[in-house]
């Protein structure tokens, strides 16, 4: 599992859709990405959110944008005239991420698009696994592109580093958000789920993906925490997640049935 590291090039445009103000731009490689800044919203933590969220999809074998570092210096979208942009830019100089861009792809639309319920039970599971509070059915997150279903945005996973407050207790969460999720009416299928994706991933995987978090990302100022040690506290939360899958899982399942007895809530 290796990430490239690329400069960003050419400024594009901003993508006004996005809450946090991603840019539409172009790497020294010749390839669009969207990028993730990191001084917009949450800075640093979502891109943290953002990268392991989209590794550990990636994982688990979905579809996920390639996942690229993008350096951005002083003279990235010098150009752009919008002041708000440019002081965006100005404080993300360095480090940001981008996912490779899928051109001409098309949002899901749970009426239109079918997904199996192994599919969409596997999708839940993951999410919750995550923490991700962002899939939902007003903004689904996830795209149409040469006919497959393609997972996008992680940003909103790992909410329990926004606090930092006993990220052991949060591990356990049994993430009753999920109850948004765009494909929980369709996931009937989370038993099996829970068992196949436990299956799919080692600890060791997970404990490599954390490894990949760039340094600079957990640094922060007016920080007792060290970067070294906040690494390990995601490590620890991603490696009891697993652990304790069956707490998640059974509040999906309990979610999924009050949704289906009350469809308009």
């Amino acid at each position: 599992m290796e990430i490239r590291k690329e400069e960003l090039t050419r400024y594009i445009l901003p993508l006004r859709e996005g809450g946090s103000l991603p840019a539409l731009a172009e790497a020294g490689d010749g390839f669009k990405y969207v990028v993730k800044l990191a001084g917009a919203g949450h800075g640093k933590k979502a891109l943290i959110s953002e990268f392991v969220g989209g590794l550990v999809a990636k994982a688990f074998k979905f579809n996920v944008p390639e996942i690229v570092l993008l350096n951005l210096d002083g003279a990235f979208g010098i150009t752009e005239p919008d002041e708000e942009v440019q002081e965006l830019l100005r404080k993300s100089e360095g480090l940001n991420m981008g996912l490779h861009f899928l051109a001409g792809a098309a949002t899901f639309d749970g009426s239109v698009n079918k997904v199996d319920e192994l599919t969409a039970s596997k999708i839940v599971w993951l999410d919750a696994f995550l923490t991700n509070v962002d899939r939902t059915r007003l903004n689904p997150n996830m795209m149409i592109w040469n006919n497959e279903l393609w997972l996008i945005d992680h940003g909103a996973s790992l909410y329990f580093h926004h606090s930092w407050k006993n990220p052991e207790e949060a591990s356990k969460d049994p993430f009753p958000y999920i109850k948004t999720h765009a494909l929980l009416p369709f996931a009937g299928r989370l038993e099996e789920a829970d068992k196949l994706m436990r299956q799919a991933i080692t600890p060791r995987t997970l404990s490599k993906i954390v490894d990949m978090i760039p340094t600079e990302w957990l640094e922060e100022e007016n920080s007792d925490i060290s970067p070294a040690d906040r690494r390990e506290v995601y490590r620890t939360f991603l490696l009891n997640r697993l652990k304790n899958s069956s707490i998640f899982t059974r509040e999906a399942i309990k979610q999924r049935q009050l949704l289906l007895q009350n469809p308009l809530t």
